[in-house]
């Protein structure tokens, strides 16, 4: 009998697991940010033979981030928006999980070693919220590994690569409706 690929195998013994948590009343969250550029991601695109598209980059760039929580046994994705990738706007991913998963025992968030998720203020918020969230953290350089990482390439792919938008308002609402088109969406809501 032929062996699995490594890769295969650990897999299989993690979906195991991840099966295990949901039985015992617990949500595993696949977690990471994003970022969205006013100025468009260049790349390729389709046009008709002979023709050229033209995208217009507006000069001075604006950024925002989202930090999202992507459960992926029920195509559920949970996000905040934030003009900085910090800590902060980890922290507030943490108060909106707990609040949405008030009535599951332990939440596992698997997501990379990126230092806004390991900070004082993290580790903080954590004790806060009474050791309900357990953080997970992925090998260096197995983005593969973050079924998240999939769903911000995707946003990538169909919304800010080569977009046409004039404000950031306007991507922003593009993302937004790209993502509650396909998934079950949940954000904070604006003014928290």
């Amino acid at each position: 009998m032929p062996l699995e690929p490594p890769s295969a195998r650990g897999s299989d013994r993690r979906a195991a697991r991840l099966a295990a948590h949901r039985a015992r009343r617990e949500v595993v969250l696949f977690v990471d940010e994003i970022d969205i550029h006013k100025n468009p991601r260049i790349g390729p695109d389709w046009t008709l033979r002979g023709q050229q598209r033209y995208v217009e980059t507006p000069g001075r760039n604006e950024k925002r981030y989202l930090a999202g929580a992507y459960d992926h046994a029920q195509g559920r994705l949970i996000y905040v928006e934030g003009d900085r990738k910090a800590s902060w706007l980890f922290v507030r991913l943490l108060h909106l999980l707990a609040s949405i998963y008030h009535r599951t025992r332990t939440i596992h968030l698997i997501l990379d070693n990126y230092v806004i998720h390991k900070s004082r203020w993290v580790e903080k918020a954590l004790r806060e919220l009474g050791g309900r969230i357990e953080l997970h953290f992925l090998p260096p350089y197995a983005p593969q590994e973050n079924r998240i990482e999939r769903l911000w390439k995707d946003v990538h792919d169909n919304v800010t690569r080569n977009h046409d938008k004039k404000t950031m308002i306007d991507l922003l609402e593009a993302i937004f409706q790209y993502l509650s088109t396909r998934l079950n969406t949940q954000r904070e809501p604006l003014g928290c």
